[in-house]
């Protein structure tokens, strides 16, 4: 596979790039570095139009199997409108790479929430996302047998896998890129929000219909947002009482986020989850196998 690396939000050190770029050709690919992804721009990797362009060539090219973005933080919603998207690419990333993911849905196109750059450098290679990650690439299924968490609901669904970081998804709604339909299993995760913003987004998506059409929420890491007294309920008790009038299964504390546990998952893709007991059970068959060589 040969896998092309892009930084189209914020600038990342480049030891990582070069590290992930070690990892992944001792796994058997080819990685090619983006002109513009060690760059530095303020804290973008590069002016709108360089990040722009680095994405855009990465679609166009005939040789580049899967985009792996280097990092998240912020700028993608400067340049989201005017990227270029084409079929047989495998999109990876998380965090501001949300709206990258929302974009791919919006063309029908799988895309993978997964770690980037900086953990597939320094993460340990027996890690269980480094595990999974190179698994997937080489066109494994995924299956995740996890614990029951007491915010979780019981019951069994199946849907396309849809969302990314709260606050990014939240910030895309009323645009182009909002797609969410009856189909759709809904995940969020975020980092350092206070417990009234997150609170603000998720009565956003509850008055809007969001949390009524899907057909279920898997709730991943909530890193460094803290408990809230003045709220009078903890951060989980706020995300349970979003989707609290819904008769679907919730699967909470899900192994993704900005966590070094952070498990790949397909999104824009069918998954399956399965919540009795106290155990939960996340499958997935992997759509990617054409993209193997």
């Amino acid at each position: 596979m040969h896998i092309r690396i892009v930084s189209p939000s914020s600038a990342i050190d480049p030891k990582y790039i070069d590290g992930a770029q070690e990892v992944l050709q001792s796994w058997g690919h080819s990685v090619t570095v983006a002109p513009h992804a060690k760059g530095h721009y303020g804290g973008f990797a590069g002016t709108p139009e360089e990040r722009l362009q680095d994405l855009n060539e990465a679609f166009a090219d005939p040789e580049v199997d899967m985009i792996l973005c280097s990092r998240g933080g912020y700028g993608l919603a400067q340049i989201i409108d005017r990227v270029q998207v084409a079929e047989g690419k495998l999109l990876a990333g998380f965090s501001d790479i949300t709206c990258l993911h929302c974009l791919c849905a919006r063309h029908d196109m799988v895309s993978l929430h997964s770690i980037m750059a900086k953990h597939i450098a320094t993460l340990p290679a027996d890690s269980l996302p480094m595990q999974t990650m190179r698994t997937i690439l080489q066109g494994g299924d995924i299956c995740y047998t996890l614990p029951v968490s007491p915010f979780s609901r019981e019951g069994e669904t199946e849907g396309i896998l849809r969302g990314g970081n709260l606050s990014v998804f939240y910030g895309l709604q009323r645009t182009p890129y909002e797609l969410i339909d009856k189909d759709s299993i809904l995940f969020i995760e975020d980092i350092d929000e206070p417990q009234y913003h997150i609170d603000r987004m998720l009565q956003n998506l509850r008055m809007s219909g969001v949390m009524h059409n899907v057909k279920g929420l898997v709730v991943g890491q909530f890193a460094d947002c803290k408990d809230d007294e003045r709220m009078a309920c903890s951060l989980q008790e706020t995300i349970q009482k979003a989707s609290a009038q819904e008769n679907y299964p919730v699967l909470a504390d899900f192994p993704a986020g900005h966590v070094d546990l952070n498990l790949p998952m397909f999104m824009n893709a069918p998954c399956s989850i399965k919540i009795k007991g106290e155990t939960a059970v996340f499958k997935q068959t992997n759509p990617i196998k054409k993209l193997i060589k």
